[in-house]
């Protein structure tokens, strides 16, 4: 059995807020003996091409950022996955850092699919993906955007053994008119069900806490069933214990490439 938390909070208008914030639920995680967290995509120091405001990107500061988280996880002996910005020679890679228990950097997932408009004027594609392991049980990433629109992503991870995949999204603004009343009214929380149930697996999507959520931060089962959600606008720790024996990858492991014409 595996306890997973998604840590749905509120944005900071700087990284040191942020940081604090991610403390706060790292110390809940430590308490309710979470063996992994999930915090929202790009939380540090926030999405770009969004309807917040941020300095510009920080190479120096970012660093400093993902040494502290690293000493954080360290501390609470909690391992995380932080979505965070990354300046690098080829631009501005959105990031979803994996970090250890003990505080060591088991890699990263970048954001390679980039929805057009806002977001594509800041940030690029690196081109990889990655595997990952808590307890000996495989997982991977999918960020935001992938997760909706790109069904690829999660099953290139769930092929290759996952069992969960973490989704850190954006999804949302902090203005509007309408808000979402019932749960898998929304196509993204319709699309939740269907990257669970394609392809067995448990998944975990984690969202920013806003005033105007387009989705809630969600857990599924690998049937495809809702296991437990957070309310939209509420700051929270979803916490679950799941059983990775669960998710067969039925489907997702009878995939046949082959089949498709090129």
């Amino acid at each position: 059995m595996i306890k997973i938390g998604l840590a749905s909070v509120k944005h900071q208008d700087t990284v040191p807020k942020g940081l604090r914030k991610i403390e706060e639920m790292l110390v809940r995680c430590r308490a309710d003996n979470v063996d992994i967290v999930c915090f929202p995509e790009a939380y540090l120091p926030g999405l770009r091409g969004t309807d917040v405001q941020l300095p510009p990107p920080d190479r120096n500061m970012m660093e400093r950022a993902l040494a502290e988280l690293q000493s954080l996880c360290k501390r609470y002996s909690t391992m995380a996955i932080v979505g965070m910005e990354a300046v690098t020679d080829a631009g501005l890679h959105n990031r979803a850092y994996v970090i250890s228990e003990t505080g060591e950097v088991l890699g990263y997932q970048t954001k390679n699919q980039i929805p057009p408009g806002g977001e594509s004027e800041h940030y690029v594609p690196d081109g990889s993906r990655m595997m990952f392991a808590v307890k000996g049980v495989p997982f991977g990433i999918s960020i935001c955007h992938e997760g909706w629109r790109y069904p690829e992503t999660v099953r290139w991870a769930a092929v290759r053994g996952a069992q969960i995949v973490f989704q850190p999204q954006w999804t949302g603004r902090h203005s509007g008119r309408d808000r979402l009343m019932e749960w898998g009214t929304s196509f993204f929380e319709k699309a939740m069900i269907c990257r669970a149930g394609e392809n067995n697996v448990y998944f975990a999507s984690v969202n920013v806490t806003m005033d105007y959520q387009t989705s809630a931060t969600s857990l599924i089962d690998p049937q495809g069933k809702l296991l437990q959600y957070l309310p939209y606008g509420t700051e929270g720790l979803l916490t679950y214990e799941i059983d990775p024996s669960k998710a067969t990858r039925l489907f997702a492991a009878r995939f046949d490439p082959s089949q498709l014409p090129e």
